[in-house]
């Protein structure tokens, strides 16, 4: 039908004629992709970053930058020792502003206690007043046993 020496014409025919072709859905989005466009990392570049490095989460299972997404999918982001859990409502076409964000997520993160609450339930916790200078070997110590701690 299309001439051999035309092989992007033969392709393109392929694409539009054929039943096995892979489509774009309008419902489905990269996971490196919506991370960035919902500004959840700085660049798409970090986000992909984080995926490779096993700290994005879909579901129970750890994904891969290209991992497709669907509505309803659960993104839980480890940030530190800090997990920030999303839930996909929809697809942006591009990066949108900060006020626009909730369209695109619903932020299921649970609020982070105050020091001063951890201190009054008797948790142990790590926080140097601001200005107080490097913290000596004693300090170290028991940020190592804190850490420890089961």
């Amino acid at each position: 039908m299309i001439p051999a020496a035309d092989p992007l014409g033969w392709r393109l025919f392929f694409v539009l004629n054929s039943s096995s072709a892979p489509k774009i859905a309008a419902n489905l989005h990269r996971v490196d992709r919506w991370l960035w466009t919902t500004r959840v990392f700085k660049t798409r570049a970090l986000a992909a970053g984080a995926c490779r490095s096993n700290r994005v989460t879909v579901g129970e299972t750890t994904v891969k930058p290209a991992r497709e997404l669907q509505p309803g999918e659960i993104v839980t982001v480890r940030d530190g020792p800090d997990k920030r859990i999303f839930i996909v409502r929809d697809f942006p076409v591009k990066r949108v502003g900060a006020k626009l964000v909730p369209d695109y997520l619903e932020d299921k993160t649970p609020s982070k206690p105050k020091p001063e609450q951890q201190m009054a339930n008797g948790e142990a916790v790590w926080a140097r007043q601001p200005g107080a200078g490097r913290p000596t070997k004693r300090d170290r110590r028991r940020l190592v046993d804190i850490i420890e701690q089961p």
